[in-house]
C-alpha cells in the first residue's frame, strides 16, 4: 500500500519498506509498505549559530592495519609473497583458503617448496629442500638442485601493473653451493615455462650469502592487464643453490610503496593515519626497523597471514609524509613492557618532522575482547593504561594519547575503569563501531536491514552524548574527549550495505555527518581503512577506490571548517528491531544535511545524503541570512545504479563521483538523486 505524507511542515515519519515503523500524530505505529514522499521541496534553512563551533580537520582521519592485502599485496609495491621461503606464516583457516583457491600448490608443499611457491615443471620431482638455520633473512632458505642439461625452478604467480610500469627490478639472495654459478631470474607467461618474456642471468658464485640485483623489462603488450605472469628463479645442468629473500618492485615504486597509491592516498586529503588494529597486541616494532633485507618474517597472529615487517615504522612515517598526513600510532599493551611502548614513541619522535613529539599515541586497541593477544582484563586495564602513560610521559610530557575506551553498545563499565585513572593519564577515551546488518527482526528483508543500517549513525549521535555524560561525570570531566578510531558498515550476507558498495558511501556519508555535528566532544575519527575495506584497494595490478573512498575525499576536500545550524523538515524514519547493536532508533532523516564555512568564510560547504533508496528528493535552501548572492556552485554527486553497485579491477569506476554547477542566489533548490551522497560548495567571496 501507499500512502501520501501530510504537509512537510507537520511530516510525519515515514518508513517505506516492512518492518520500519510509522508514527503519526495521535495514533498508533502500523506496518507500512512503499510510503511516497510528497512533491513539495523539503525546507532547509542555514544559519550562524551564536557561538561558533570549529570542525577539526582531524574528524577525516583514516586507519592502516597488515590486514588482508592492505600494506603486503596493496600499498607495499613488491609482488612477491613469502619472499624469505618460511613456513608458518599463515593460519591453517588460511592456508585451507588458499589451497582452495589454488589446488595446484598442494603438489608443490609436497615436493618441500613453501607457499604460495610453485615448481618450475612438476614432472621434475624432488629437485629442492628447505635449509633451516642457514638463510640470509629469517631462519629459513631453499636449496635448489638441477639436473643434467636441464633447468630446475621455482615460481610464483604474481601480477604486475603493466598498464603503468614495464620495468621491474629485484634482488634474490644466493649461496652457490656446486655446479655452474648462472642463475636466472625472468618473467615468464603463466604456466608456460617455455615462454620467457624477460630474463636477466646472474653470476652466483660467492659461497657466502650474496645478495644480487636485477631488472626485467616487459615490452608494450606482452601482458595483458589484469593478466598474471610467473616471476622464476631457476638454475641449469646440474648446480645446486641456496635461495633467500627475494623481491620484484615495480621500477617506480615509491621507496617500497605503490605510486598509484600514494597518489590516491594524498589526494584523500586525510590529515590523521592511524596505525594500528589487533595486530598491535602482538606487534614487535623493533622488527621493523634496520635493512630491509635483514627484517624477520613472522606470523601475525591476529589475522593469520605473513608480517615480512619490510613495512615498519620507517615506511609508515614516509608513508605518512608523502600523502602529507599525521602518524597516530596504537601502541602495544598486549605483549610489550611500559619501556618498550616509551622507546617505540622516542624513536618515533626522533624520526617524524620537527622531533619535537607532541603526536597521537592509543594505549592499546579493544582491550576490552579476548581477541586480543594479552588482553588485560577489566580489572587490571586500568593499571595497564595508566603504566604506560606515565612511561611515555617521561619521554614526550607532550604526547597526545588515547585510552582505550568500549564500543557505545557496552561502554560503561569498561570506560568507568579506565576514567578511574587520575585526570592527565589520558586525553581522549577511544570508542570503535565495526558493525554488520544481523537486525532482530525474525525473517527480515535485505530492505529492512538496509533502512536499519543507515539508521545507525542517528542512533550513534545519541550514544555519542551518552558516552560524553559519563566522563562529565567523572574527574576527567572537560579534559577528556572522544576519539572514534575505527567505523566500518558490513552486510554479512552482501544484500545490503556493505563497506565495498555504494551502500557503504551512504553510510559513510550519514556517519560523517553525525561526527561533524558532534565534532565538539569527538574530534577525532578514523575510517576503516585508507587501505581496503572504505578505501584503496589493489588487485591484480590495479587500484581503486571503494564508493566510501570518494565520500571520504569529497567532504575532506572541502575542508569544512565553521559549523552552521540547519533547520530542516525532512520526512523521516524509525527502527524497531534494527539492526542488533543499536536496534531501536527514531527520527531518522531521509535527507540528512550539514553546513559548514571553509577557513575564512570563503564559502559555504553543504554536505548532503539522501538516504531513500528509491525516490529523489528536493530541497529548497534557505541562505538569505549568511548574505550569499549571485553565486555559482560546485555540485559533486556521488550516486549508483544501485547500492550493491562496488567498484573493481575491471571496472574501477563504476562508482564515482561526478560534479556540475548551478547558479546559486539567496535561496535555491535542488535535487537529490535517490540513496546519494552530495557535497555542494558555494563561494561567498
Amino acid at each position: 500500500m501507499s500512502r501520501t505524507l501530510p504537509s512537510l511542515r507537520t511530516f510525519a515519519q515515514v518508513a517505506f519498506f516492512t518492518g520500519l515503523t510509522v508514527m503519526t500524530p495521535g495514533t498508533l505505529s502500523a506496518q507500512i509498505t512503499n510510503a511516497t514522499i510528497s512533491d513539495a521541496p523539503i525546507e532547509v534553512n542555514i544559519t550562524r549559530p551564536a557561538t561558533p563551533e570549529v570542525i577539526p580537520a582531524s574528524v577525516f582521519g583514516s586507519f592502516l592495519e597488515p590486514i588482508g592485502k592492505s600494506t603486503y599485496g596493496g600499498l607495499w609495491a613488491d609482488a612477491l609473497e613469502n619472499p624469505s621461503f618460511e613456513d608458518g606464516l599463515w593460519s591453517a583457516g588460511n592456508i585451507a583458503n588458499m589451497l582452495r583457491e589454488r589446488p595446484e600448490l598442494r603438489r608443490a608443499s609436497q615436493l618441500g617448496i613453501p607457499l604460495p611457491w610453485e615448481p618450475l615443471d612438476q614432472a621434475q620431482g624432488t629437485r629442492y629442500l628447505p635449509v633451516w638455520g642457514d638463510a640470509a633473512n629469517s631462519t629459513r632458505s631453499l636449496l635448489i638442485m638441477s639436473l643434467p642439461g636441464k633447468e630446475v625452478g621455482i615460481r610464483q604467480m604474481v601480477y604486475l601493473p603493466v598498464h603503468r610500469e614495464l620495468s621491474y627490478t629485484g634482488s634474490v639472495w644466493l649461496k652457490h653451493m656446486e655446479g655452474p654459478a648462472t642463475v636466472t631470474v625472468s618473467l615468464r607467461a603463466h604456466g608456460q615455462k617455455d615462454s620467457i618474456l624477460a630474463t636477466q642471468s646472474l653470476n652466483a658464485a660467492a659461497a657466502s650469502w650474496t645478495k644480487y640485483t636485477f631488472q626485467l623489462t616487459l615490452k608494450a603488450g606482452q601482458v595483458a592487464p589484469l593478466d598474471p605472469v610467473d616471476f622464476v628463479i631457476a638454475l641449469n645442468n646440474d648446480a645446486r643453490v641456496e635461495v633467500d629473500q627475494a623481491s620484484l618492485m615495480p621500477a617506480d615504486n615509491v621507496d617500497g610503496m605503490d605510486p598509484d597509491v600514494i597518489a590516491m592516498a594524498r589526494d584523500l586529503h586525510s590529515p590523521l593515519i592511524r596505525f594500528g588494529g589487533n595486530f598491535t597486541s602482538a606487534y614487535d616494532w623493533k622488527d621493523g626497523i634496520g635493512p630491509r633485507d635483514k627484517r624477520v618474517s613472522k606470523l601475525n597472529v591476529s589475522w593469520g597471514i605473513p608480517e615480512y615487517n619490510t613495512f615498519g615504522t620507517d615506511e609508515f612515517l614516509e608513508f605518512c609524509k608523502l600523502i602529507h598526513a599525521q602518524p597516530q600510532i596504537a601502541l602495544n599493551l598486549g605483549t610489550d613492557t611500559p619501556q618498550k611502548a616509551a622507546a617505540w614513541v622516542q624513536y618515533v619522535d626522533q624520526h617524524w618532522d620537527n622531533h619535537k613529539g607532541g603526536l597521537l599515541w592509543e594505549l592499546g586497541n579493544e582491550l576490552w575482547g579476548d581477541f586480543q593477544v594479552g588482553y588485560p582484563s577489566l580489572e587490571r586495564v586500568a593499571e595497564k593504561t595508566r603504566n604506560v602513560s606515565e612511561a611515555v610521559r617521561k619521554v614526550d610530557p607532550t604526547a597526545r594519547l588515547i585510552a582505550t575506551g568500549a564500543d557505545e553498545d557496552h561502554f560503561r563499565d569498561w570506560n568507568a575503569a579506565q576514567l578511574s585513572n587520575p585526570p592527565g593519564t589520558f586525553d581522549y577515551l577511544s570508542t570503535h563501531f565495526v558493525v554488520n546488518d544481523s537486525v532482530q527482526m525474525p525473517a527480515s528483508t535485505s530492505q529492512f536491514r538496509t533502512m536499519a543500517s543507515l539508521a545507525l549513525p542517528i542512533g550513534l549521535e545519541k550514544q555519542m552524548h551518552a558516552i560524553h555524560e559519563q566522563i562529565q561525570q567523572s574527574p576527567h570531566r572537560d579534559r577528556v574527549k572522544t576519539a572514534f578510531t575505527e567505523w566500518l558498515m558490513i552486510s554479512e550476507t552482501h544484500t545490503g550495505l556493505n563497506f565495498t558498495n555504494m551502500g557503504g558511501a551512504l553510510f559513510a556519508g550519514g556517519f560523517l555527518n553525525m561526527i561533524i555535528r558532534n565534532s565538539d566532544i569527538v574530534p577525532i575519527s578514523d575510517m576503516t581503512g585508507i587501505m581496503e575495506f572504505g578505501g584503496i584497494w589493489s588487485k591484480h595490478g590495479q587500484v581503486y577506490g571503494a564508493p566510501a573512498y570518494w565520500v571520504l575525499r569529497e567532504y575532506a576536500n572541502a575542508e569544512p571548517h565553521t559549523l552552521l545550524k540547519v533547520q530542516s523538515n525532512s520526512p523521516a524514519y524509525s527502527v524497531t528491531q534494527g539492526v542488533k547493536r543499536l536496534p531501536e532508533i527514531a527520527n531518522v532523516p531521509y535527507l540528512d544535511v550539514v553546513a559548514a564555512e571553509s577557513t575564512g568564510g570563503k564559502s559555504l560547504i553543504l554536505l548532503c545524503v539522501n538516504r531513500h533508496l528509491t525516490q529523489s528528493l528536493t530541497a529548497s535552501f534557505d541562505l538569505t541570512s549568511l548574505g550569499v548572492k549571485g553565486r555559482s556552485a560546485k555540485v559533486t554527486t556521488l550516486a549508483a545504479d544501485s547500492i550493491l553497485a562496488e567498484n573493481d579491477a575491471k571496472d574501477p569506476n563504476k562508482v564515482k563521483p561526478v560534479t556540475q554547477t548551478e547558479a546559486v542566489h539567496g535561496s535555491f533548490s535542488h535535487k537529490f538523486p535517490n540513496a546519494s551522497v552530495t557535497v555542494i560548495e558555494i563561494p561567498m567571496q
